[in-house]
């Protein structure tokens, strides 16, 4: 029994730092490359692209479930992007409230007439609506019966779409004014570097080559974030602050370490694992070869960008996945536990969803770095840590009983683990504000710097325990509940709630 507890004990030390190894190296990779991106991009760009007639269109799609509180206010943002050539397309998914009502009375809506070409099956579509106002020119309305989720939405909304690249959004998140020309300029950097290194000329004939194999952006993202307790006026932010409930507080801290540090690392590495469904430019191509969003997974974001990464690379294509460090999307956090579990619960059982389809890609050289390193590290680090932890915490309750724990070289280990992650998460904060200062006041940055000393005691707990939650429900089959998120809305004379699926 002395041997299985030694060789336990070695094995979870082994894993912890294995753990922060990682983090180290990701932490030192997204400096560099958040470093390189704002060198090489911040200051020039966006007027170049918003004024160039050659920029490739992208529509902008929106499902929306029950947002009658915020659709006005979002509608309007979604209409105001920095773009020379888009379009916006409302999907409204069958809702129950006043969402379609109040989209045909504020922006004039009327019946008309649409091609649709349903390259990717979804649920009946029942109505196309337009603007009669000039001002909303840019504006499409899908009415659709309701798919039990934004995937089946989505689809309709890429069906309908008429440009090469489409954004994919919630229609409750607030877009910064220069997304679309933000998130498109890797693509295009991509396509001028593979014009400058793809065309050669054939010694002694004078002849250009052009090689076929050009690496294709398939999708880009950026980072989310918490925009409780900020400050909205007609679907712009006009005061950025941290969120004053404790739930969104911590998700506002946990998605500045996700996404500056964790997808900034695997952008530099071209191993991006997914892009988020709050925000995600995607290569309208691909997406609709590999059959757009899956309506029956709990993680369609992940499950898409998965297939479109193995799609190419079966088929011989190079691709790239990337991520830029500038903040673009701001989205309602949910603020109770019930709703914030329905939501990780699904995230849990979206994960083994995806380990079990994707199987074969584990530890597949076929699949190169998206075999190699992408679902390696998901299936070491992201789906197991939850049943290491229980297993660990157990396995320390166990010695404390028999009295067999070293206490010294556990609290050593605890205490050494407990400041690696609060020193992470303080990292991540601080990096975020010297790049793009959204909060004003120090004590606000500090404050939210110290909620990461807290973070190991209460949120994270949760999180575990809502994995493996979904984890068990998964295992026994058990029917999903996406349940409702009730909104607060963005405006402090707004007293009702509203909701969307979750």
């Amino acid at each position: 029994m002395q041997k299985i507890i030694d060789i336990f004990q070695w094995f979870i030390f082994f894993y912890s730092s294995l753990t922060m190894v990682i983090y180290v190296a990701m932490a030192i990779l997204s400096y560099k490359h958040i470093r390189l991106y704002f060198w090489k991009n911040m200051g020039h760009y966006t007027q170049n692209m918003i004024s160039s007639p050659l920029s490739p269109g992208i529509s902008v799609i929106a499902p929306a479930y029950n947002e009658g509180l915020t659709i006005i206010d979002n509608v309007y943002a979604l209409m105001h992007l920095n773009y020379p050539l888009y379009e916006v397309i409302i999907i409204n998914d069958g809702s129950t409230d006043d969402t379609l009502d109040k989209l045909i009375e504020h922006f004039a809506l009327k019946d008309v007439d649409l091609p649709y070409h349903e390259r990717i099956k979804t649920l009946p579509v029942k109505r196309f609506f337009r603007s009669s106002d000039k001002a909303y020119e840019k504006l499409l309305v899908i009415d659709k019966e309701n798919g039990k989720g934004k995937a089946d939405a989505s689809n309709a909304g890429i069906n309908a779409s008429k440009y090469d690249y489409f954004l994919c959004t919630d229609v409750d998140c607030i877009l910064h004014e220069d997304t679309l020309s933000r998130l498109m300029r890797p693509i295009l950097d991509e396509k001028s570097r593979n014009q400058l290194d793809d065309i050669q000329v054939i010694p002694d004939t004078g002849y250009i080559h052009v090689e076929d194999n050009q690496r294709r952006v398939i999708a880009v993202g950026a980072p989310l974030r918490m925009i409780n307790s900020s400050d909205v006026d007609n679907g712009v932010i006009t005061r950025f602050r941290p969120p004053n409930k404790i739930l969104p507080r911590f998700q506002e801290l946990e998605y500045i370490r996700a996404y500056l540090l964790s997808k900034m690392a695997w952008s530099a590495l071209n191993c991006v694992p997914n892009v988020s469904g709050g925000l995600g430019l995607f290569d309208k191509h691909i997406a609709v070869k590999v059959g757009g969003y899956d309506p029956r997974s709990f993680a369609e974001d992940i499950d898409m960008v998965t297939r479109m990464s193995v799609y190419m690379i079966q088929n011989n294509k190079r691709y790239a996945i990337r991520y830029i460090p500038v903040s673009l999307c701001w989205t309602e956090g949910p603020q109770n536990l019930k709703v914030f579990s329905r939501q990780r619960v699904r995230w849990a059982r979206g994960l083994v969803q995806i380990m079990r389809l994707h199987w074969h890609v584990l530890f597949n050289t076929k699949f190169k770095r998206l075999g190699m390193v992408v679902f390696p590290y998901n299936f070491l680090f992201e789906f197991l840590a939850p049943i290491l932890e229980l297993t660990g915490f157990i396995f320390y309750i166990y010695l404390i009983v028999i009295g067999a724990i070293n206490w010294v070289n556990t609290l050593t280990l605890l205490c050494f683990l407990y400041m690696f992650s609060v020193m992470i998460s303080s990292i991540a904060v601080l990096w975020d504000q010297l790049t793009e200062r959204h909060y004003r006041k120090t004590s606000e940055v500090i404050g939210l710097c110290l909620t990461a000393f807290a973070e190991p005691f209460i949120y994270h707990p949760l999180i575990v325990f809502f994995s493996l939650k979904g984890y068990v429900q998964s295992m026994f089959r058990q029917k999903l509940v996406w349940g409702n998120m009730q909104r607060k809305g963005f405006s402090s004379s707004n007293t009702k709630g509203t909701s969307s699926s979750t």
